[in-house]
């Protein structure tokens, strides 16, 4: 066993034995660490009625850029009989539904006009201004075939709107009527009563 040792020991002194050469220590980067430290981010709770603001604010963002331009109304020229026609047909609606004060504009000689024809009555509750659009609407379509390019306020029923391009038709709620007066806003325009 001696004799294995030495052996052992001999071959140990022929290997040299190599020592990892120490690691070279990193260079400093050019750039200074800042001295400030760095605040910590706080995450802010939002609060519902935070959250609703968002979500309307984004709703209301969204349908502006859905929204093109909005489209010109249109221009149409009827002849004078269509247009009595459509103005008659009018009339007997409102007078169907019992409308008061049924008041026709003729605005064809004023220049800067919206419609050559306003047609203004005005009803005695919200109900009775609501019932006598339904039958105008129902009227007209039945004795000319012609629909309302557009109609609105029967929402909030003091005061609707509807809309035939060359003949426009108001229905008031009496308060209403007289709030707005569109007989003296119109003053230029030649005036028919209709009993």
């Amino acid at each position: 066993m001696a004799k294995k040792a030495i052996k052992k020991s001999a071959s140990l002194k022929k290997t040299k034995i190599t020592k990892a050469a120490p690691k070279a220590k990193a260079k400093k980067s050019a750039v200074k660490k800042s001295s400030v430290k760095k605040k910590a981010t706080v995450k802010k709770v939002i609060t519902e009625k935070e959250r609703e603001i968002r979500a309307a604010n984004l709703i209301a963002n969204s349908e502006k850029k859905k929204t093109k331009t909005a489209t010109k109304r249109p221009k149409r020229t009827l002849t004078n009989a269509q247009s009595q026609g459509l103005l008659s047909a009018i009339i007997e609606g409102m007078k169907e539904k019992k409308a008061k004060n049924i008041a026709v504009l003729n605005l064809s000689k004023i220049e800067s006009r919206v419609s050559d024809f306003f047609v203004i009555c005005d009803a005695d509750s919200k109900i009775h201004v609501e019932s006598i659009a339904d039958s105008v609407e129902e009227i007209v379509e039945k004795l000319t075939g012609e629909r309302a390019y557009h109609s609105e306020g029967q929402g909030n029923s003091e005061w609707i709107l509807i809309d035939y391009v060359n003949i426009v038709v108001h229905v008031f709620l009496r308060e209403a009527r007289e709030h707005y007066n569109l007989e003296a806003l119109w003053g230029d325009a030649e005036m028919e009563l209709i009993n």
